[in-house]
């Protein structure tokens, strides 16, 4: 016993950690294998069926196999046949015997164990095995006691199907053995080898494998069934990977660090094990699904493998989402949303768009949803009432995500409501109408606000409407917006007034009627006859400016010439016919500059003094020509003063060198032309050098040049007749041309020395 219980050892509760390896050895391929039984020992009992050939008058049965769970696991444990007590004799060939049947599908191919026995008068114990031709091969028997528990061990090549062990008569049939000594034999320790020769097949369902994309957890059923030892495990895989694994319920026992049945068959020939995928831990997209089933033999089947498709994640927003004819205000009830679906990669399609409305006076639509695969605009929207509205939209897939908070915004801007128009109650209706008097409406419209607006007016007998220039200003806050124009300077009679005004959704309204209900018109009185006026204007040279060098007139006048970077002095007096001057009224002098001058007419605004007199300070520049005017008013005419002109001399320099030389040397001579801003001709400027006669105190020109674009020039003269010693006094003069906007002038004269003798 000793070393049987040594090589057997203790159970060790190693289940799970087993059962995991285990499966880790499943095959795609389905393979037979071989599975071992305990029996009575290690706390397990016997899987077996007793007989007597006697019809129970000769022999009995006994066992005990399962000691307390803190006694030793084999101490008293046995199977046992014994003769029954009282009884004379048990003819030949008779026997009792127990029977470990193996399952349909297997074979017994060893058996291992212990047995003793006490055996008397002819009585054998024998072990052996059903031949499946229906013989009884035996492989060990004793025909003497042996109290001992002895080891025995018995293989066989071909699968057999049942192993027994026999108390038996070993006399021929018309013999007889005694009873009278009573016999027994006993077995423990046995473990039996079966050879399990079909795999389980399997299969599986669910709606992980209905077809169509998944999300979240997904159950699925893998189911199977076995003809051998029973199924033991159910596992499935996505992408090779396991992703469930099911242990049956089956008779077994850990012993010697492995698991043995505890039953013949230790498993349920089949079974449907329902087993969930949470396909959130795995990417969108298409993967790879597999489920196996083994029977506890180690025989395995797989299913080939199955496409399952997966997708977790919602669609992203919809992209370049726009309404057609854009987001603004419009006036009619429909709406047509397109945009371009987001790629989804391996994930799947779009399947459907869902959007909400929300506007004024909490109106909520609630979700709603249209389907169709790849969905990609909301046609025919309409909102319940005129108002600004927000629409939301987001997109679902075919798996069934969709996310809210994806949504793209869209405003939906309707308003057929046109706006009102009133003209500002009051103002004159019999009257001369005032210098700068504007007529004003007012624009109301609490939805699309204010777009635009016209004024118009007619005379009364007249059906042409005029427009005038006309000003939309927005109020203030949500505050009506104003209509403004400028009421033309009219003749007497009765005009009427009309204000158009349009929202921004294109919604028009017309009125010619003030806020008050009345017609807005202007009655326009004949005014009175304007008293005459007297305006007198001259130009003088500044004070302290020199008199000129070519003896032009300096007194005021209607022109006046001066030199190149000097001003002038506009002034007169505004008087009424009486020759009262008019104090306090606004003059207009406008100063035009000649052609070529750089900028254009300036305009200039003077005030006359309490005996009506003005003066304007001209600035240097080129020349120009200036007009002043009275425009009139309060009972006055209108008075003007024109043909002013002032005349700007060239500014020119001058050198010479050398300033002595002989008769026949070369004089060189340069300088410079100032424009005062102003471009020079294509050309350059025409400049002559001159002499002064001195017998008639005449210039006369010696030499034409012109200059660069720069205004500089350079020139040179020979002096081929001079005689004796000569003192010649030159000059640069700009002469007039086209486009010039100076009058011609000189630079200060210079003299150089000319000596004629040798």
């Amino acid at each position: 016993m000793s070393g049987t219980r040594g090589g057997i050892g203790r159970i060790i509760a190693m289940g799970v950690a087993l059962a995991v390896a285990l499966l880790l050895l499943l095959a795609g391929e389905a393979r037979a294998g071989k599975y071992t039984v305990a029996q009575c020992g290690w706390y397990v009992g016997a899987d077996a069926d007793w007989a007597d050939t006697t019809g129970g008058a000769k022999f009995r049965p006994d066992s005990w196999c399962v000691p307390a769970p803190d006694a030793d696991p084999f101490d008293g444990a046995h199977v046992k046949s014994f003769t029954r007590d009282g009884q004379a004799t048990v003819s030949g060939t008779r026997f009792a015997r127990w029977r470990w049947l193996a399952p349909a599908g297997t074979g017994i191919t060893q058996v291992r164990g212990s047995w003793w026995h006490a055996l008397h008068d002819g009585i054998e114990q024998r072990l052996g095995v059903d031949n499946p031709g229906g013989g009884f091969d035996v492989f060990a028997a004793a025909a003497t006691t042996d109290t001992t528990p002895r080891d025995f061990t018995a293989g066989f090549a071909t699968p057999m199907p049942a192993f027994e062990d026999r108390l038996l008569c070993a006399r021929a049939e018309a013999k007889w053995c005694s009873l009278e000594a009573g016999s027994w034999s006993a077995l423990r320790a046995l473990t039996i080898t079966l050879e399990d020769g079909a795999a389980p097949s399997a299969a599986s369902s669910g709606e992980l494998l209905a077809g169509g994309w998944r999300r979240g957890s997904q159950g699925f059923v893998v189911s199977g069934a076995d003809t051998g030892s029973g199924l033991r495990f159910a596992e499935s895989t996505l992408d090779g990977s396991r992703v469930a694994l099911t242990e049956l319920s089956c008779a077994k026992a850990m012993i010697g660090g492995e698991w043995r049945a505890t039953a013949m068959r230790p498993c349920p020939l089949s079974a449907a094990v329902g087993q969930a995928l949470s396909t959130t831990a795995f990417s969108d997209g298409p993967h790879s699904f597999s489920a196996c089933v083994a029977d506890f033999s180690g025989s395995s089947s797989c299913l080939p493998p199955r496409t399952v498709l997966i997708d977790n994640n919602p669609p992203a927003h919809p992209m370049q989402a726009a309404l057609a004819g854009g987001d603004g205000w419009r006036r009619s009830d429909g709406f047509d949303l397109a945009w371009t679906d987001p790629d989804q990669g391996v994930a799947s399609p779009i399947a459907a768009a869902s959007w909400r409305l929300t506007g004024p006076g909490g109106y909520d639509s609630g979700v709603r949803s249209v389907a169709g695969v790849g969905i990609a605009k909301l046609a025919d929207l309409t909102v319940p009432a005129p108002g600004a509205y927000l629409l939301r939209v987001w997109l679902r897939d075919e798996a069934g995500n969709e996310a809210p908070a994806n949504a793209v915004e869209v405003p939906l801007r309707f308003d057929d409501v046109p706006p009102q128009v009133a003209f500002a109650a009051g103002g004159p209706e019999s009257a001369v109408v005032p210098a700068e008097m504007q007529v004003e409406a007012t624009v109301s419209d609490p939805l699309s606000g204010p777009g635009s607006g016209q004024i118009l007016y007619r005379r009364a007998d007249s059906d042409v409407w005029v427009e005038l220039p006309t000003k939309l200003r927005a109020g203030e806050g949500s505050g009506p917006a104003r209509l403004t124009a400028p009421v033309p300077e009219l003749s007497p009679g009765t005009y009427l007034f009309r204000a158009d005004a349009s929202d921004a959704a294109g919604n028009a309204a017309s009125s010619t009627l003030r806020a008050d209900g009345t017609r807005m018109e202007i009655h326009v009185a004949a005014p009175p006859p304007a008293a005459k006026t007297r305006l007198f204007a001259g130009l003088f040279r500044a004070a302290g400016e020199a008199a000129s060098s070519d003896g032009a007139v300096d007194s005021g006048g209607q022109t006046v010439t001066v030199a190149f970077g000097d001003g002038a002095l506009l002034s007169g007096r505004l008087t009424a016919a009486g020759g009262d001057g008019l104090a306090g009224r606004e003059l207009r002098i406008v100063a035009r500059p000649s052609r070529g001058a750089p900028g254009g007419p300036e305009v200039s605004p003077v005030r006359t003094d309490r005996r009506g007199g003005f003066e304007l300070h001209l600035p240097p520049g080129a020349s120009r020509r200036l007009t002043v005017s009275f425009p009139g008013g309060d009972g006055l005419a209108a008075a003007s003063r024109g043909g002013l002109v002032l005349r700007v001399r060239s500014g020119v320099s001058l050198q010479a060198a050398p300033d002595h030389l002989q008769t026949g040397e070369v004089l060189r001579l340069r300088g410079r032309v100032a424009s005062g801003g102003a471009p020079f001709p294509r050309r350059g400027k025409l400049v002559a050098i001159q002499y002064r006669e001195e017998a008639t105190g005449r210039w006369r020109p010696v030499l034409v040049t012109r200059s660069g674009h720069d205004g500089a020039f350079h020139a040179h003269y020979r002096f081929r007749y001079v005689s004796g010693r000569t003192e010649i006094k030159l000059r640069a003069t700009v002469l007039s041309e086209e486009r010039w906007p100076f009058a011609p002038g000189s630079s200060r004269p210079l003299t150089v020395v000319v000596n004629g003798d040798r």
